[in-house]
């Protein structure tokens, strides 16, 4: 069978001296009624095989497990508002540069843990240290994303939370899929691993598989990757 990379991405990385395969996997547009596990087991069980690691974007299991809203149904508060004006404006995705995402995060993380970041980021950015927001707030709050010009519609419109409860995620689809399932947020500039189903994976291995974004951020629908050692 042969397979195609995206545009402008490479089929092929190579880690220690081994070579591995990302296989992109395109899907419908899931959405809020479809099933995680139908989606993912539709699309690739004529493509997986014994040892192959099935990697899934977080967006869409956010998506199935409802934590996907049309941006119409969320009502920012005055603290959203307010917090957002700080938020660093990043080319690769909104993150919480909206008042729609902020509010999400306010609501999912919680509003003590949100200023507690803030005033970790209004400390340590006078010395050239960032990140320090997300390293209090954690990756629920990293992982929460809205509308982008590039996002395929409906969802150019919603903003959406981190998914639920990844790892049990992780863990029940690869008790499902007979496979290692691992739920991943990546973008151009950064990889991070939501969930896999045991703490023994080499995490930074995972990422590194990654690093190059083969699964794209616009229009080439693919939000599964099948990885396979050549």
């Amino acid at each position: 069978m042969e397979f195609t990379a995206n545009e402008g991405k490479n089929l092929e990385i190579e880690i220690n001296g081994e070579k591995w395969l990302r296989i992109p996997v395109k899907t419908h547009v899931v959405m809020k009624n479809d099933d995680l596990f139908d989606v993912v087991d539709l699309y690739t069980k004529e493509i997986r095989q014994a040892g192959d690691i099935v990697f899934c974007s977080e967006k869409i299991v956010a998506i199935t497990q409802g934590r996907s809203f049309p941006i119409a149904e969320i009502k920012p508060s005055w603290l959203a508002n307010f917090l957002v004006k700080f938020v660093y404006k990043s080319p690769y995705g909104i993150g919480l540069g909206s008042p729609y995402t902020m509010q999400l995060a306010l609501e999912d993380v919680g509003i003590p843990r949100i200023l507690l970041g803030c005033l970790a980021a209004a400390v340590t950015k006078p010395f050239g240290v960032r990140g320090a927001f997300y390293k209090v707030c954690g990756k629920a709050a990293y992982a929460i994303d809205g509308p982008c010009d590039y996002t395929l519609p409906p969802y150019n419109k919603y903003a959406k939370m981190a998914p639920k409860d990844p790892d049990k995620v992780a863990r029940d689809m690869t008790e499902k899929l007979g496979n290692t399932f691992i739920v991943l947020d990546a973008n151009d500039l950064n990889v991070d691993i939501l969930g896999k189903p045991s703490k023994k994976l080499d995490e930074k291995f995972l990422k590194a598989l990654f690093k190059d974004n083969p699964l794209g951020q616009a229009s080439q629908q693919t939000p599964i990757a099948i990885v396979r050692k050549k």
